[in-house]
């Protein structure tokens, strides 16, 4: 089922991620100007920016799709997934999306895509023998609900404004340490401008990353959830999520840009996971995720 009040929320969301993390790179942006008495920097930095975000809105699937190897199917080819995911769409009020079969033996599956109207959902072929119908129901009434929920938009932007503060404060501690044109004002503003920028370099790509991660646990709950309530048995998509745990067959065909897309990321360890290490998962511990579904009255 999907709410029109989470949607209005990551739509909203993604506006004031984009302005927020605008508003970090500018800043950053300002500073390494100052330093180096370069305005050009910060103009580039913001160019840059709206370059990224622009081609990762409107491009980040068909990148996905080509990395991942994945394969469009039509309802002749693959009737018993079409249907499914046809059902599904109905039921959630969706536009079918189009979709997409990858050849790995791992069992996985994602949704990406801008907005419903331009979605793709997308199963690996060890998924699709690995599940029992009920199961895979589940797992595609997740992905749906990523889409109706506008999830994949937020993720999309947010990992895309994170890679490029990443890169700036790449770009500025290496000009720092090769020893790079400095404001003349080594003593009075620059001098102190300089270690702003030092310590923004070094700690905004780390807040930023975490940042990222706890939108992405955040997403899958609420996938989860919606999921759960689209298909009205949540035990589907627990018994699915259970089993993508103990399966130990590698992805071939992952990689770790498109890792949080994935229902189950293929690079985490699937033991139980301590306190510490969760904030850097791109999903919730799956025996949390499981046990939530299960705790779920509908």
């Amino acid at each position: 089922m999907i709410t029109y009040n989470e949607i209005g929320k990551n739509k909203r969301e993604s506006i004031y991620l984009i302005f927020g993390f605008l508003i970090v790179i500018s800043a950053l942006g300002w500073i390494f100007a100052q330093v180096y008495e370069n305005p050009f920097i910060l103009i580039g930095a913001v160019a840059f920016s709206f370059v990224s975000a622009f081609i990762s809105y409107f491009f980040s699937d068909s990148i996905t799709l080509t990395l991942s190897k994945a394969k469009e199917v039509s309802r002749q080819s693959a009737p018993e997934l079409f249907r499914l995911v046809e059902n599904l769409t109905i039921s959630a009020g969706l536009p079918l999306p189009r979709i997409y079969i990858i050849e790995d033996s791992a069992p996985n599956a994602f949704a990406t895509g801008r907005d419903p109207k331009h979605a793709v959902v997308c199963v690996t072929t060890g998924i699709l023998q690995k599940l029992e119908k009920t199961e895979l129901e589940g797992v595609l009434a997740h992905e749906l609900s990523h889409i109706g929920n506008y999830d994949i938009r937020v993720m999309t932007l947010v990992v895309v404004l994170v890679g490029t503060l990443t890169l700036m404060s790449d770009w500025f501690l290496r000009a720092s340490f090769f020893g790079g044109k400095r404001s003349r004002d080594d003593k009075g503003l620059g001098q102190y401008l300089g270690l702003i920028g030092l310590i923004l370099a070094l700690l905004s790509p780390i807040i930023a990353t975490l940042i990222k991660l706890a939108v992405s646990r955040k997403r899958e709950y609420l996938a989860d959830a919606s999921g759960a309530l689209l298909t009205r048995y949540p035990e589907g998509l627990a018994s699915a999520l259970e089993k993508l745990a103990k399966d130990t067959t590698p992805m071939r065909r992952a990689n770790n840009t498109t890792a949080h897309l994935w229902i189950e990321n293929p690079f985490e360890n699937k033991k139980k996971t301590p306190f510490f290490a969760k904030l850097f998962m791109t999903h919730p511990p799956t025996e949390e995720r499981i046990a939530a579904l299960r705790g779920m009255k509908i």
